[in-house]
């Protein structure tokens, strides 16, 4: 019985509340044996008292049937995630040249995330900051669709992806390597490989924000980011539709057990207003106005249903670059950015 071997057996022990292992979220941190006596020493950032206890019962249902040890002993060091350093107090992200990581997350698909996210970075880079947009989302790539860009990334001489540039920001997306019509066929580990590529070997340079456009769900991608970088935080989009809000709370609770703060909600599709200034409440009224408040973080914006943003998305011309005078989706954009600043 080889470390390599209990690490594989390890590797069978989930992240309680994931579907990654301790081995790959970098937890186990040593093994070793003595006198047929095995060792394994793990450390965890949480406040929350049943994940080690439950991590701890796991580990032994896994190791004690191994086969030559007279003893398993699994030690949990447990701290503290406020002690620790993050990157809102460190003031910088984990990637040379840029000063803040934000990620832009839902917990289910369908909710405009990918349209706030171009949205949200132009209106940031309207403010004079240097911004980048990196669509995480493998399998449904659609940010170069929405900037209309369709050049094909080169490298420069360090075998760094350059991103491409459009309305005053840089962009990098899977859309961008494949044919339009090509699908992502990869599995779990593929998808780490490219999103770490996305992340670590793309020539993004000296940028204040960079944007993650995040694939809906909990699943790989978002834990590889997170630890892959170190996230200044996270923006989290919804409907005011209550099955949408069951599953931004799945959202917030993921990035709360790896330490990651909640900079804002944003309710998109708040409502339609018709020409005589009516509302009509399509998907319910104030449904992301009461999470907010229920989760204690800052409303961003609330962004109603007009023409102009699905027509801006399909044309490579989202609607921030639109006067906020004149446009009211444009408006509310601008203000989720300096709110997001504040």
């Amino acid at each position: 019985m080889t470390v390599d071997l209990i690490r594989d057996a390890l590797r069978t022990v989930r992240y309680p509340g994931f579907s990654r292992d301790i081995v790959s979220f970098g937890l186990v941190k040593d093994i070793s044996i003595e006198n047929k006596v095995l060792h394994v020493r793990i450390e965890i950032q949480t406040r929350e008292a049943e994940i080690p206890q439950q991590i701890f019962k796991n580990c032994h249902e896994v190791l004690d049937q191994l086969p030559g040890f007279i003893q398993v002993k699994v030690e949990i060091d447990v701290k503290d995630p406020s002690t620790q350093t993050p990157a809102t107090q460190a003031g910088s992200s984990s990637i040379p040249g840029i000063k803040k990581v934000i990620a832009v997350a839902s917990g289910k698909g369908g909710v405009g995330k990918s349209t706030v996210a171009s949205n949200l970075a132009l209106a940031l880079a309207a403010t004079g900051a240097k911004v980048g947009l990196c669509d995480c989302d493998l399998y449904g790539p659609s940010i170069a669709m929405m900037f209309g860009c369709h050049e094909k990334p080169m490298a420069n001489e360090r075998d760094e992806i350059i991103p491409i540039e459009t309305n005053g920001i840089l962009i990098m997306s899977m859309g961008l390597l494949l044919e339009e019509r090509s699908p992502v066929i990869v599995r779990g580990p593929l998808a780490t490989r490219y999103t770490q590529q996305f992340l670590r070997q793309v020539a993004w340079g000296e940028l204040d924000y960079l944007i993650l456009d995040l694939p809906p769900g909990t699943g790989d991608i978002q834990l590889t980011i997170v630890q892959t970088v170190s996230l200044h935080g996270a923006v989290i989009v919804t409907t005011p539709q209550e099955v949408a809000l069951i599953d931004a709370r799945k959202a917030v609770s993921m990035f709360a057990k790896v330490n990651v703060p909640i900079l804002g909600l944003i309710e998109n599709m708040s409502w339609f207003e018709c020409d005589a200034g009516q509302k009509y409440y399509l998907f319910g009224e104030n449904g992301g106005v009461r999470e907010a408040e229920r989760i204690r973080v800052p409303l961003l914006a609330q962004i109603p249903i007009q023409v102009p943003i699905s027509q801006g998305g399909d044309s490579g011309s989202p609607v921030a670059l639109l006067s906020p005078a004149t446009s009211k989706a444009s408006a509310a954009f601008h203000e989720a950015a300096r709110k997001l600043i504040g």
